[in-house]
């Protein structure tokens, strides 16, 4: 269980407040879909989950302990993909799998055993041997989802996991999130596509100008918000809160 009470992130460069209170609860065993208007701050804070920022003010907790970004233990434990995250070209799957491998301290067997429960669940095996940089959009994405989960970490963080990619891939991926839960995975993903929200998450936090204002259910958001879709709702928190002080959700 991850606990985020009063987050904040201010780059002192061109004194940007990305993030200015954000307070969120994620569970064990769930999706929680992270959403919000671009701009809002939903990268900066997956960020700070995922240990590649630290938070100016406020605290994170993994399973009562508080994340720190020097907690090597902690961040073996995450995975953080995003669409700006490319891998080498010039790697082929099986050198990438190798090197991120030996990076978490994995032994050869274990390597050898989830890289190839990973390339044949995404039907990267048969291209194990090119270079990445001659892949297709979804295949790049797939091979870096694999290298991603190599690991088998206990908190995945998804920003846009599914973006510009054709059906089937979507659905594959879609599928294997699902297999991840089950597993007791907790799963957080960023999207802008209220329906794989509907589809998938089983929490949703919102962030209006890097502030959240709501945290709950999937079914408790609408009827929060007096509305019947997730669509209705979004965009009643946002003209309710947008460059107005947000209430943090519970």
């Amino acid at each position: 269980m991850i606990t985020i009470e009063h987050l904040k992130k201010t780059f002192k460069k061109n004194k940007v407040e990305a993030v200015k209170d954000v307070s969120l609860e994620i569970h064990d065993g769930q999706i929680f879909a992270l959403l919000g208007p671009n701009g809002a701050g939903k990268t900066t804070t997956m960020r700070m989950l995922s240990t590649l920022l630290e938070p100016t003010a406020g605290t994170i907790h993994y399973d009562g302990k508080l994340l720190e970004q020097s907690d090597v233990d902690i961040r073996r434990r995450i995975a953080f993909l995003t669409n700006e995250i490319r891998l080498d070209g010039q790697f082929t799957p099986d050198e990438l799998a190798d090197y991120y491998g030996h990076l978490y301290e994995m032994t050869k067997e274990q390597i050898e055993k989830n890289r190839d429960k990973l390339f044949d669940y995404f039907g990267i095996s048969e291209f194990r041997d090119r270079r990445y940089e001659t892949f297709s959009t979804g295949m790049k994405q797939k091979t870096s989802l694999a290298i991603c989960l190599l690991h088998d970490p206990d908190t995945i963080i998804f920003d846009e996991p599914t973006n510009g990619l054709d059906i089937l891939t979507q659905h594959l991926i879609e599928e294997y999130l699902q297999r991840l839960k089950a597993e007791g995975k907790c799963i957080i993903l960023s999207t802008h596509i209220l329906d794989l929200v509907g589809r998938l998450a089983d929490r949703v936090g919102i962030i209006v100008d890097g502030r959240s204002v709501f945290c709950g259910t999937v079914e408790e958001l609408p009827a929060a918000q007096g509305v019947n879709t997730l669509e209705e709702a979004f965009i009643k928190l946002y003209k309710e809160n947008h460059e107005e002080k947000a209430i943090v959700g519970k």
